[in-house]
């Protein structure tokens, strides 16, 4: 379903329908070096080489090519030659990324290729012929765009394989985080005291990341709001809706609860920045980490074991947080989604999906015909319906929205990484959560945690092995050489 988070999925459903696509720039160059390009020939074209990757390059061109596209895009760009740093440093980790897939044997045929293409035609109600007209519009001929899309989608395999081995899950940890839930929809358990200092402890710690890519004004403008969520958490603001505000306002920021650890299972870079840090307070400062900026706080801090009377006394109840069949409450909700995209600002998304929440309310339109008729989800043929949901099965920004309606009400537009919604409440109804689906929704939620640290780790890791020579990032390709 188009709004779990499936990252294969979202890769193929946005590569690119009218021209935003993210390799724009490295198949020309890709062709050259697959072409036996001798040393003579790179020597003579070296003034518009920006830089030497292992055997091939970037050129100057791809980086005023990627510019260009970011800017039709209308993405919040740095200025000068951040920008050309930033784009520079994208382009080596995306051509590391093909070389290395390459050696690995990790293609995609003509054949496969034009069925993905067939699908995301398919998806935007088009055919094949449509669609390639739609591409040759923007200004990119079909031919280029079926080689940029089959570079995508070769580095997201690459990436998805390499990632994915890296990420190991316990049984533990999946019972701490079913443990902790627990506790979370049980009200919470009560604090404990601070464990006497030096015994064995657990600490719950939550964190607000705020990514930062390697160019100096990403690195500056990341720490600086860093630095003001810290001293929002200093204040009266409560840090949990503190993160959960900043991710909404800008999806790439990470709120998470890494529930109890100890001391030797959190990261060692936070276990030094609220190793004295009590419950209920934030550390002294952020943290950096070679992702970006980390907020964090701590909530709780608690003794490994119990006294000997303590255990007595609990061994007369039942535990709180034995697995057990949890009451749920599911909801069969439709909707209206505008996908992202270039041309479709976030005013016109809203004021569209407005004037159809106008119409079903005025009884003019009926909400699965508008559905049917305009939605650009895999649900439009059933008229939006999205099926019984429950709790995580959602992106969170369409969840909270879905909440709040009552049966049969329709919501105002709704933002969400996917795009613009518009929300129905079609009826709700009690199921249980069984322990098995607990551990399924634990081990997707950890995974989820883990998979953003482990993917940057991977790109450091293939960066350190590559050998790379900058040459001239500054000047445009049109620009003479310094």
């Amino acid at each position: 379903m188009m709004l779990r988070r499936n990252r294969l999925k979202q890769i193929l459903n946005t590569a690119l329908v009218f021209g935003a696509i993210s390799f724009a720039g490295i198949a020309s160059s890709q062709d050259a070096s697959k072409g036996g390009i001798t040393a003579d020939s790179k020597i003579r074209n070296i003034d518009g080489v920006a830089a030497v990757v292992n055997t091939g390059y970037v050129t100057r061109k791809e980086i005023d090519d990627r510019i260009a596209t970011l800017q039709k895009q209308g993405a919040k760009l740095p200025e000068g030659s951040d920008l050309r740093k930033l784009v520079l440093d994208r382009l080596i980790i995306e051509k590391i990324q093909l070389q290395n897939a390459e050696q690995e044997g990790i293609t995609v045929t003509n054949k496969e290729l034009d069925k993905i293409i067939g699908d995301i035609a398919t998806k935007n109600k088009l055919s094949y012929a449509e669609f390639k007209a739609k591409v040759i519009a923007t200004g990119m001929t079909f031919e280029r765009y079926k080689e940029t899309l089959r570079d995508d989608i070769v580095v997201s395999r690459f990436r998805e394989r390499s990632v994915e081995t890296k990420i190991k899950i316990s049984d533990a940890e999946i019972d701490n985080f079913i443990s902790d839930r627990m506790r979370a929809m049980a009200g919470g358990a009560q604090r404990s005291a601070p464990p006497v200092k030096g015994a064995p402890e657990e600490i719950a710690v939550a964190q607000i990341f705020i990514p930062a890519d390697a160019g100096a004004g990403s690195q500056a403008e990341a720490k600086k709001q860093a630095e003001a969520l810290l001293r929002d958490a200093r204040g009266d603001a409560d840090f949990l809706q503190l993160g959960a505000a900043a991710a909404k306002e800008n999806p790439k920021i990470k709120f998470q609860e890494l529930g109890y650890r100890t001391p030797d299972r959190l990261p060692q870079l936070f276990y030094e920045a609220i190793r004295n840090t009590g419950s209920g307070q934030v550390a002294n400062a952020v943290v950096k980490s070679p992702a970006g900026y980390h907020v964090l706080k701590v909530l709780d801090r608690r003794a490994i074991s119990a006294a000997p009377a303590q255990q007595q006394s609990t061994t007369q109840e039942p535990a709180s947080t034995a697995p057990q069949n949890i009451p749920i409450t599911q909801t069969m909700a439709r909707h209206i989604l505008l996908k992202n995209r270039p041309g479709l600002t976030d005013q016109d998304a809203e004021r569209r999906l407005q004037g159809y929440r106008d119409q079903v309310r005025a009884k003019t339109a009926d909400f699965g015909d508008l559905a049917k008729k305009f939605s650009e989800d895999g649900s439009a043929p059933n008229g939006g319906n999205l099926g019984w949901m429950g709790p995580g099965d959602l992106v969170p920004e369409f969840e909270q929205a879905m909440n709040r309606l009552q049966i049969g009400e329709v919501s105002n537009p709704v933002k969400s990484e996917f795009g613009w919604h518009l929300i129905q409440v079609l009826e709700r109804r009690e199921a249980q959560l069984t322990v098995e689906k607990q551990r399924e929704f634990a081990r997707a939620a950890i995974r989820e945690r883990k998979f953003e640290q482990a993917y940057q780790d991977w790109l450091r890791e293939l960066r350190d092995t590559a050998t790379v020579k900058i040459l001239n990032v500054d000047d445009a390709a049109s620009a003479a050489p310094r």
